[in-house]
């Protein structure tokens, strides 16, 4: 396995079943903590992607983890899940808002647009089973992103910037409540 992903972790209990799964799909990735990476480790790990684990703290209060300055500026392909996804879209200018209801459990995607990581898993017009577990979520998505997925709770719940390789889920696809998510995943870590 030459290729590498690198797993950023905030904190998520299920940090290892994301390398769990990209190691199913036959490529090496490396968990790291949030506060011991730098642009300097990640360019010396020389991973060909990032996934950004969840977490379980909310992006908008003081001191919690964010993304290691100068990530998004490296070229890589950057996967953010749950946490992962709020950090990514709080460091490229988007705005995050408390739900006024928590998303936990089982919920539903409707599919509405097409993007590298839905490729041959969910077509547009869809409606797919995922796993949700948050309380914070997008209310303005970063300059570049689009949706391509929303849920009841979750009008942002896939967000893409095909250009820049940049993908945001809600939801988590390393669990099997993700039926389809370890799919997801290897589009990440093969396509992407």
């Amino acid at each position: 396995m030459s290729e590498r992903i690198l797993i950023i972790d905030f904190g998520s209990q299920v940090t290892q079943l994301i390398a769990r799964r990209v190691r199913e799909s036959g490529v090496y990735s490396e968990i790291h903590p949030f506060n011991s990476i730098t642009t300097e480790t990640i360019s010396s790990f020389d991973p060909k992607g990032v996934i950004l684990s969840g977490g379980p703290d909310s992006i908008n209060d003081k001191d919690t983890p964010r993304a290691p300055e100068g990530l998004f500026n490296m070229g890589l392909p950057i996967l953010g899940i749950c946490y992962g996804q709020m950090a990514m879209a709080e460091a490229l200018g988007g705005e995050i808002v408390s739900s006024a209801q928590r998303e936990f459990g089982r919920a539903f995607l409707n599919i509405t647009g097409d993007c590298e990581l839905f490729r041959d898993v969910w077509a547009v017009g869809s409606r797919e089973e995922v796993w949700m577990s948050h309380g914070d979520r997008i209310e303005t998505p970063p300059p570049g992103f689009r949706t391509v997925a929303s849920s009841k709770n979750a009008p942002f719940a896939t967000i893409a910037d095909d250009e820049r390789h940049f993908y945001g889920l809600m939801y988590h696809p390393e669990v099997v409540h993700t039926p389809q998510g370890a799919r997801l995943l290897k589009n990440f870590t093969h396509k992407i």
